[in-house]
């Protein structure tokens, strides 16, 4: 990470900078023809997201757990903008048969699906195990994404061959998959209660959201789609995804004041991907600040990309069974 670039706001080579905003990196675009599904679209970068992306006139699906809030952040974003096309639609990302009835229900409206944003997640929770008896960070960051991915996946290369219009999917990773157990994911352990660690955890599930855009990056160039799939990270918000921890994150905040950002410019860095044209065909890589960075040892690890995707699927096949 460039920490000179970050304090400072400078741009980088893209022409911008960790003081952009999501407005300023999409100035101009026309978005009027893309289908966009937002995961964790009502609240903090998710639903900036979601109001950049209509703004721009793309029609919007917020995806959500809280049905509330989705609708509330439906009716914010209308409030400023009232020709905006939002819908919202029901997603638990810790349920294998919540993601399954979300797919179900997205395919049945026979929509075009231009981009998926992964954007939700949960941040340094207490141990726990999803429904389906998967760590709770691991099945939410991860699992969840990577799941909700491979069945919206022919509905995007479908509309990505009858529009012409390239596809992009976004994963939104995190510096912090720099910080992740040894080995970077814990194959043989992830249910592990005694040995975990809340940070180190949140860390593979970030790692593990860079491995799974690599992977897919990579599956999807071999067969010809015209599909890229990048990972982000983008850089230090407080938002609600810090309550589990968000006494130490405020501490915390007080002493690294000049390295956070706002959520306009939290969402900048997924907008930015979701929908410059700079970036057509750029694929399978990671970008922060709105430049294209080199992540970690273990990111960069093809074979444990490969790794990860067997394992994912195989825990995914497993809760299916149950």
């Amino acid at each position: 990470m460039n920490t000179f670039r970050l304090i400072t706001g400078i741009p980088g080579p893209s022409g911008f900078g960790s003081a952009s905003t999501a407005e300023q990196v999409t100035e101009g675009i026309d978005a009027t023809n893309l289908t966009a599904i937002i995961t964790g679209g009502a609240s903090g970068i998710g639903l900036e997201t979601a109001r950049v992306l209509a703004l721009h006139k793309a029609h919007v699906v917020i995806a959500a757990r809280n049905m509330e809030a989705a609708n509330q952040a439906k009716q914010l974003i209308l409030k400023d903008n009232d020709t905006a096309r939002i819908d919202v639609m029901k997603l638990d990302l810790s349920s294998i048969k919540s993601i399954k009835a979300f797919a179900d229900n997205f395919n049945a409206l026979n929509i075009p699906l231009n981009i998926l944003i992964n954007n939700a997640g949960v941040m340094f929770c207490p141990f726990q195990l999803s429904e389906d008896g998967i760590e709770m960070q691991f099945a939410t960051n991860h699992l969840g994404h990577f799941y909700v991915t491979n069945l919206l996946l022919d509905k995007m290369k479908d509309t990505a061959k009858a529009t012409g219009i390239e596809g992009r999917i976004v994963n939104l990773s995190s510096v912090a998959h720099l910080h992740t157990y040894g080995g970077g994911i814990r194959f043989d352990n992830i249910n592990d209660q005694r040995s975990y660690s809340d940070k180190k955890a949140y860390g593979q599930s970030k790692l593990a959201n860079i491995l799974h855009a690599s992977e897919l990056s990579r599956r999807l160039q071999e067969e010809g789609a015209n599909i890229t799939v990048n990972s982000v990270h983008p850089g230090l918000i407080m938002t609600n995804l810090m309550r589990h921890s968000a006494v130490l994150m405020r501490i915390l905040k007080v002493f690294t004041c000049i390295l956070w950002k706002d959520i306009p410019q939290g969402a900048a860095t997924t907008c930015y991907v979701a929908l410059n044209p700079k970036l057509k065909r750029v694929t399978g890589k990671y970008f922060l600040d709105c430049n294209e960075y080199k992540p970690s040892t273990f990111a960069r690890d093809e074979i444990l990309a490969k790794k990860l995707w067997d394992f994912s699927n195989k825990l995914v096949n497993s809760a299916q069974n149950t």
